[in-house]
């Protein structure tokens, strides 16, 4: 069973970013704009962002957004911020700063001084291209460290290895952002 916690899912997207040359050099898919319809209840909390968002590389978008913030440190320990910035076309599965909270925190300690974990798992939270909801369910999403996302539809809420999906389609200037309740961990 994937374990799951929300500081796993914003260190997989930092270490996305910080272990791959030339992953980002895919041409861009093609992107909704940011009036796009957002995707999920927790969306309130970032409604007033979303455009702001839309002119801003995702490295530097997620430090605009409050809760996103512990996410945005762990990019910043691994050393990816410019490298999600200059990555074309992906997808984030962001976790929230609940969702690290959620881990205990020696576990977030040792995870942080780590730099080629934290990497690992912030690759885990990031795809190629920029995925619109329809094109979530298609099948597995592969990772940039390598391994599986399984995403599911259920009405209108989506689920990523079981974490919900709070507020996702948030679209920055290289990247489709989805906001999770839980850090991912790969198998």
């Amino acid at each position: 069973m994937v374990k799951r916690t929300l500081l796993a899912a914003g260190l997989a997207l930092t270490a996305t970013v910080a272990g791959t040359t030339g992953a980002f050099a895919a041409s861009p898919a093609p992107s909704p704009s940011p009036s796009q319809s957002l995707v999920g209840t927790g969306c309130s909390a970032i409604e007033n962002k979303v455009s702001d968002l839309a002119d801003q590389p995702v490295g530097t978008a997620l430090g605009q957004v409050p809760e996103l913030s512990a996410l945005a440190e762990a990019v910043k320990q691994a050393g990816l911020a410019d490298k999600l910035n200059s990555a074309e076309g992906i997808t984030v599965f962001a976790p929230t700063n609940e969702a690290f909270e959620a881990v205990p925190q020696e576990q977030r300690d040792q995870l942080m001084s780590d730099k080629e974990q934290l990497t690992k798992i912030l690759q885990y939270h990031v795809v190629e291209g920029k995925k619109a909801p329809d094109q979530l369910t298609e099948g597995p999403l592969t990772t940039l460290q390598g391994g599986d996302l399984t995403v599911e539809k259920s009405g209108e809420s989506y689920t990523v290895n079981g974490a919900t999906v709070a507020c996702g389609n948030v679209q920055t200037r290289n990247a489709t952002v989805y906001v999770i309740d839980q850090v991912l961990t790969p198998q």
